[in-house]
């Protein structure tokens, strides 16, 4: 077969992975748009009970955590590929944290810890889209109420001002944030660690139709399942996000490779050519 014949071929090869990764590039693209909007809303619920909480724990604080705590990571990593080294900067980020656990989700992270000597307490699959997240976020809290230190009570006494609330458990989320570009390590239990800190701004204490008990025990179920359903939309977004530039990338290196290899094959079709007009003329004058 001739080289431009190989070259032609090979083009065609190309077309057709270029068009298939196109088509997931689409797709990231859509899902990013899909994924901004459950963001937005996700974001301001969480800002609202944040509010409410720190409202109430003005007049009915949380005590101070205890020095001796159980650090557990909840790490939000890749389902799918295409999305370059998103799940290695991840693990690198905690490579050096003394946590006594992690919680791995997405497939592709799973695969990676294994060459990592970190505790994995277990890994769960990571969501494809967003319509997804919320299975994957029933999987998660089930992880979390499995865990010795946590025992699936959240037992709580209010009393003289105080609550007490699991403190020697300690979860820090790590994931990657869509609007910086960072990987951020947030810690979401013990709640709100700056509240000691801050100015009263009523005078006088929420007027509840519960007890301060029955409340903060369901306030803290509603808090950290919206906080957790946020930070699953921000992971994933950032995830299409690394997987709508990688996949750019890849779409455009192999546009630009094929517009070479066209040209290749129009040379070594031309020498090609001449061959055959060579080879014509001298057979013309043999006989």
């Amino acid at each position: 077969m001739s080289r431009s014949r190989n070259l032609q071929l090979h083009i065609c090869q190309m077309e057709e992975i270029r068009t298939i990764l196109n088509s997931m590039k689409n797709l990231a693209f859509i899902e990013t748009h899909k994924l901004a909007r459950f963001q937005i809303m996700q974001g301001q619920a969480v800002v609202n009970i944040e509010q409410t909480a720190m409202d109430f724990l003005d007049f009915y604080p949380l005590p101070v955590a205890k020095d001796k705590v159980t650090p557990i990571c909840i790490l939000l990593g890749a389902e799918r590929g295409f999305c370059g080294d998103f799940n290695e900067s991840l693990i690198n980020s905690i490579a050096s944290e003394a946590y006594s656990g992690i919680i791995a989700i997405g497939s592709r992270l799973r695969d990676r810890l294994v060459d990592y000597p970190l505790q994995v307490i277990t890994s769960i699959e990571g969501a494809n889209v967003a319509e997804e997240v919320p299975a994957i976020l029933n999987r998660l809290i089930d992880a979390i109420s499995s865990l010795p230190v946590y025992g699936g009570d959240m037992s709580l006494t209010v009393g003289a001002g105080a609550a007490h609330v699991a403190p020697e458990l300690q979860l820090t989320a790590v994931y990657h944030d869509n609007e910086t570009g960072q990987i951020v390590q947030r810690r979401i239990f013990p709640l709100f660690p700056g509240q000691q800190q801050r100015t009263l701004r009523y005078g006088n204490p929420p007027v509840l139709n519960l007890e301060p008990s029955v409340f903060l025990s369901d306030l803290i179920d509603h808090y950290l399942f919206a906080v957790l359903h946020e930070i699953l939309y921000i992971s994933l977004m950032a995830e299409n996000q690394r997987r709508l530039q990688h996949l750019e990338g890849a779409v455009n290196h192999l546009d630009d490779e094929t517009v070479i290899l066209r040209r290749k094959s129009l040379i070594y079709r031309q020498e090609e050519i001449t061959e055959e007009i060579e080879v014509i003329l001298l057979n013309s004058e043999i006989t």
